[in-house]
């Protein structure tokens, strides 16, 4: 291909990743705290704790010690608590929606956060640049040399990092906060960083997993030619063609 992919380096993704994820963890929290207060949710945490702790005073034990720290005889008052609590139907609404108003304000905050910082944004910046790209030189074009499409540029930011990259570490590790996750929890996580590190280092554009499924691929800007179409491509490819059959000898 004459145009060849000028690759930005490694360092360079690195330092604007984290740039990008300063700016859009402020934005997620921002929106979570916002979303919080329109949903109730501290008034739901108080009420589960307010259960908790009535729990607690009749049964005589502490929820905030460790389980290996009790004696056989708290051990058992801390089972009989448990089998009560769970058999509370007032406690089981409230654990619930704790847990539902959880999932729902950090999934809409992290997703506002990734909306504007990796759709909206690029948008504006053009050539798929966040603000973290923008400050270190370097962009998001398609494989093929053109400019990115705003199809591309969506399912690049809504599915690749929002929803696999990522939503489902965050659902992992809030399943493994509340103890409704066992021992895959943490391999799944593994698996998704092991792979990311395998595409970073084993394909040709050093690709991640966002990059794979949007057919995409981040450039130096400063010496990356980007072309509007693949037409536009094709002219320039003739173009450089015709000039070196040119200037050939025979």
């Amino acid at each position: 291909m004459i145009n060849d992919i000028q690759k930005a380096s490694i360092w360079k993704r690195f330092a604007a990743a984290l740039l990008d994820f300063i700016l859009i963890a402020t934005i997620a929290v921002g929106m979570a705290a916002l979303i919080s207060l329109i949903t109730g949710y501290d008034k739901a945490n108080d009420r589960l704790s307010e259960i908790y702790a009535e729990y607690e005073e009749k049964y005589g034990i502490d929820r905030t010690k460790s389980i290996d720290s009790l004696t056989e005889e708290e051990i058992k008052r801390y089972e009989e608590a448990d089998k009560a609590i769970s058999q509370d139907e007032e406690a089981i609404k409230a654990y619930s929606r704790v847990i539902n108003l959880t999932l729902v304000i950090t999934s809409l905050g992290i997703f506002s956060g990734v909306m504007i910082g990796e759709f909206v944004i690029p948008l504006i910046l053009k050539n798929g640049q966040t603000v973290g790209k923008k400050v270190f030189g370097i962009g998001v074009m398609m494989t093929g040399g053109i400019k990115i499409k705003t199809v591309a540029l969506f399912i690049r930011a809504v599915l690749g990092k929002y929803t696999i990259e990522t939503m489902i570490p965050v659902l992992i590790i809030i399943m493994i906060y509340f103890g409704s996750i066992g021992i895959i929890g943490p391999v799944v996580l593994g698996l998704i960083l092991l792979l990311q590190l395998i595409l970073l280092a084993a394909t040709s554009n050093n690709s991640l997993i966002h990059d794979l499924i949007s057919d995409t691929v981040v450039i130096d800007m400063a010496s990356q030619r980007i072309f509007d179409s693949e037409s536009e491509l094709i002219e320039y490819e003739k173009k450089i063609h015709a000039e070196s059959v040119g200037k050939s000898p025979y």
